[in-house]
Parts: structure tokens; C-alpha cells; sequence
């Protein structure tokens, strides 16, 4: 069953084709113009979409020899995301949904992120918590099966990815900062380290809070002089991405606890940290799943895959433009 699969929810613009839930192409091109503004401009992304997607659609089929007819579904991310870039996304499928019949699917962003490791480990077995970190989503789900999760625990105020990047910005690094501030972390060779706040909730479940660590950084920085920060940047990456990856690493750990489900899947685009990769190895072993980089940031080959698995499940559900949806 060939599928393809599109996504637009931010400022990836990404077309895949995968054959029986296995990758054939993985086409994606990143705005690279947002690193001017620190951040994702919506209009713009929108706009980069709209110029991009038809051409990279058409590059992908071209190359390995298929045409629209060819294809048994498309999948397209419909929720969450920014809601012009979505529009885009979902109104060029409707398109070929008109014009060639091919069935057309919906795709929670989130859904897509957890299929993700499914491409690559399809030995992960049911039932899995999988860790979504990204820039705009931090949560813990339980999942039963394709279509069937439980949020066990999310952010209440800025995901892990975006707080990478807002202490990016803080100290000079460009958008996105979250390889920059991994980079800087690696540097730092001694057992010197800054005591930020690992914010402990009381809230039910299993929820996050990276506001009061982006805090605590902005006034360490604030209390000191420019010299000293540039000549301590290790020191201050090393020290908050530590409180970072331990509150991710808490709540998980805590989760697989109470469930008693000791499969992991980590995924999303802060899914690609080397220090919370070696940790959860560390604690979890041989039962923690890590997509490749490529299938971490934003990707059509997820959404085709979530798709593709719905699809075969009957849960079939055409697309809704929902840009603060939840899974």
C-alpha cells in the first residue's frame, strides 16, 4: 500500500511516500530564513509553504517513478500547528484528494511523532509510553495502539524545546539553539555546575514546568557581567540542559513506575539530545526506542505512517484543520 503522507504544521515543509509502512522517500525542507527572527514568523512560514510543497511533492514522485494514481492514500497532518501552515498542507491534499479520488486521511502532529520510531523499531510492542519533546510540545502518553492514548502528564507552560531555545536566545545563540546549547554542554569538563530549580508539581499525573528553569537562567545571567557569561557558556549550557533532561527523566521514570509499562519510546525534535538519549539508555536499557535524527524533527514519513496504520484499522477520519487539537 503506497502512502503519501505531507506535513506543514510549522516551518518543515516535508513530503514522503512510504510502501507498506516502510520508508520509500523523506523529502524535507527547513525555513532556515526564522534564525533572522528567533523564531518561527507564521505569515512566513505559511508563505514558504505554499512555494514549496506542489514543487517537492512532484521532485518526490518524479524521482522514484510514480504518479498520483499510484498512490492507495494520503495522509495529512490536519492538528496541531500553526493555522495557515496547516491550511496549506491540508488544502493542496484536498486538492489531489479532488482531482485523483485518492482516499485522504487526517493526522494528529502528535500521532506522528509517536509512529515515528515505529518505522525503524517495529519491535516495539503495545502497550508503550511514549515522551514527546519538541518545540511546542512536552508530554507523556500511554499508548494501547494505533488511535489509542492516554496523556499521562504535559507542560503547563513552555515545552522542553522551547525552552532550549528561549536560553538560546538569552545567550546569543541562533534559532534553533538546542544543538548550539548541547555543543557548548559537551565543553564543560569539570564538576563545576549551577544549582537550577527542577520544578517539582503537585498537580495529578505526571506534568511539566520548564517557565520557573528558563527563570532562574535568565537572573543568573542578568547578575552577571557579559565577560563572564561568554567565558562560561559550557558551564551555563551544561548545567540547564542537567535540570532540563532530569525533569524530563523524573516524570517518565515515575510514569513507567505507577504503570509498571517499562517500553519507551522517546520522540520529537528534543528527542535528538545526546545527554537525555544516554540517560534514559541508562536507566532503561534495551527498552527505550530512539527514532534516527531525521525522523525526530518535523517529517512527512510519521504522518504517512500514522496514517497508514489508522487507515488499515478503519479509523479512517477525514482531515479537520484543528491547530491547538490534542491528541
Amino acid at each position: 500500500m503506497l502512502v503519501l503522507g505531507l506535513e506543514t504544521s510549522c516551518d518543515e515543509t516535508s513530503v514522503a511516500v512510504i510502501n507498506n509502512g516502510k520508508i520509500i522517500a523523506n523529502k524535507i525542507y527547513t525555513q532556515e530564513v526564522h534564525s533572522q527572527y528567533g523564531g518561527v514568523v507564521p505569515e512566513i512560514a505559511s508563505r514558504a509553504h505554499i512555494r514549496k510543497i506542489d514543487r517537492l511533492c512532484a521532485a518526490v514522485l518524479t524521482e522514484y517513478n510514480f504518479t498520483c494514481r499510484d498512490l492507495d492514500l494520503c495522509a495529512v497532518t490536519d492538528s496541531p500547528g500553526l493555522a495557515g501552515a496547516l491550511l496549506v498542507g491540508i488544502s493542496f491534499a484536498l486538492g489531489l484528494h479532488c482531482s485523483t479520488k485518492i482516499p485522504l486521511i487526517g493526522v494528529n502532529h502528535l500521532e506522528g511523532h509517536i509512529a515515528s520510531v515505529m518505522l525503524e523499531h517495529p519491535q516495539l510492542s503495545f502497550p508503550f509510553l511514549a515522551l514527546v519533546v519538541s518545540g511546542g510540545h512536552t508530554a507523556i502518553y500511554q499508548v494501547e495502539d494505533f488511535g489509542m492514548y492516554r496523556c499521562l502528564g504535559k507542560t503547563i507552560d513552555d515545552a522542553a524545546g522551547e525552552a532550549f531555545d528561549k536560553i538560546g536566545k538569552l545567550l546569543g545563540l541562533p534559532y534553533p539553539a538546542g544543538r548550539d546549547i548541547e555543543n557548548l554542554a559537551l565543553l564543560h569538563t569539570t564538576k563545576e555546575t549551577i544549582d537550577f530549580p527542577v520544578a517539582r508539581l503537585s498537580t495529578k499525573g505526571f506534568d511539566f514546568s520548564f517557565s520557573g528553569l528558563k527563570t532562574a537562567v535568565k537572573y543568573f545571567l542578568a547578575d552577571h557581567d557579559s565577560q563572564f557569561i561568554e567565558q562560561n557558556k559550557p558551564l551555563i549550557c551544561f548545567s540547564f540542559q542537567r535540570a532540563a533532561v532530569d525533569s524530563l527523566v523524573k516524570n517518565i521514570c515515575a510514569a513507567s513506575e505507577q504503570t509498571g509499562i517499562r517500553r519507551i519510546a522517546l520522540v520529537g525534535g528534543v528527542a535528538c539530545n545526546r545527554s537525555l538519549r544516554r540517560t534514559l539508555k541508562s536507566i532503561f536499557g534495551d527498552t527505550v526506542f530512539f527514532p534516527s535524527p531525521s525522523l525526530c524533527t518535523d517529517n512527512a514519513a510519521m504522518i504517512a505512517k500514522a496514517g497508514y496504520e489508522n487507515f488499515s484499522r478503519g479509523k479512517q477520519r477525514f482531515p479537520v484543520m484543528s491547530p491547538s487539537g490534542s491528541l
